[in-house]
């Protein structure tokens, strides 16, 4: 005998509706500690902060569409329209998994502008240009400001920096007991050591005309062409600092100027440069933690969903008995208003 047909409409009614509401409760609190831990990660650190990409609001979109669509199926079989039913519950699926989509798009937009999920740094620490290589282009010292690279003041053109690029990426392979060799000999370029520049002999790099390269200082050279390669200056993240992206400190905003950071006007203490250049990217680690753990909620109850419209399709559900898409309902609905709130606490936080 089956238990829960022996119980009234009201009693099970009211203990589906009740475990979806612990459900809901405990996801709640699971993000609120996320949330919480993420303000107490940023009130000591140097925090990077930018715009949220497209495809997070293409996505939020989405999901209100498919709150929507599932309202509407709703009252649609209360209705007796199963036609309705049919084409709500299917519109709400495609908006659902429009979401998931527009979510990954976000993330793949976050890639592009050097934004990753790996806890990368802030600023271009190991291969920095400056540091210890640069590089000439046509007798005129190649400079960086930022993440652009000028050449007597003026920043390259596309033309310029490909052929730049094109010269780094014959150091981006290093092996410890092999040297490295240039392969590209561009009169245009010349590469320069601590202020000197770097000699040619048997096409290997040497110091002077008897000191060869050594295995770390090619090391040095060939993250510094991974940065060429990756558009990337002195900050991991692309575009230009204060307009693309901001940087702050225990929530105070930071300035960027001769490769040195500032706050109102005056240059940071040594120490704290210093711990800029060893601050991993935490903000954007949480970001990705945070939205990515909500789509593995919605994308399991996306799998409840699709079960709901194939019931939907066979005539399982009618005007007086719909209750478990009513009770689908205030889950899904619940994930779009969580999204709503995280997106906002990304934007008016992060």
């Amino acid at each position: 005998m089956n238990y829960e047909k022996e119980l009234s409409p009201e009693i099970r009614e009211k203990m589906k509706k009740n475990l979806v509401y612990v459900g809901i409760f405990s996801i709640v609190m699971f993000f609120a500690g996320l949330t919480s831990a993420y303000i107490v990660m940023m009130g000591d650190s140097f925090w990077l902060k930018y715009p949220m990409p497209t495809g997070f609001w293409l996505s939020t979109a989405s999901i209100a569409l498919s709150s929507l669509t599932f309202i509407l199926a709703i009252n649609a079989i209360k209705k007796g329209s199963q036609s309705g039913l049919k084409l709500f519950m299917s519109s709400t699926v495609v908006f659902g998994l429009l979401f998931v989509y527009f979510q990954f798009k976000g993330y793949n937009q976050l890639i592009e502008k050097g934004i990753n999920p790996v806890n990368n740094h802030i600023l271009v620490t190991d291969g920095r240009y400056g540091d210890y290589f640069e590089v000439r282009y046509k007798g005129n010292l190649i400079q960086v400001d930022g993440n652009k690279y000028l050449i007597k003041g003026r920043e390259m053109t596309e033309s310029e920096f490909q052929d730049y690029q094109k010269f780094m990426k014959q150091f981006e392979k290093v092996k410890q007991n092999k040297p490295i060799k240039m392969m590209s000999l561009n009169p245009d370029f010349e590469l320069v050591f601590q202020s000197e520049p770097v000699l040619i002999k048997n096409r290997e790099l040497y110091k002077n005309d008897s000191t060869k390269l050594d295995y770390v200082d090619e090391i040095r050279l060939n993250f510094m062409a991974f940065h060429a390669r990756d558009k990337r200056g002195d900050f991991f993240v692309r575009g230009e600092f204060g307009k693309d992206f901001h940087l702050f400190f225990k929530g105070k905003e930071l300035q960027y100027k001769t490769r040195n950071l500032y706050h109102n006007g005056k240059i940071l203490e040594p120490y704290l440069q210093i711990k800029a250049m060893e601050t991993a990217d935490t903000a954007s680690s949480f970001l990705y933690i945070i939205s990515f753990l909500h789509i593995l909620h919605v994308a399991i109850a996306l799998i409840y969903l699709i079960r709901l419209t194939i019931g939907s399709f066979s005539g399982r559900f009618t005007a007086s008995e719909n209750l478990s898409l009513r009770v689908g309902g205030i889950f899904w609905h619940f994930l779009g208003l969580l999204w709503a709130y995280l997106l906002l606490f990304l934007i008016f936080i992060h």
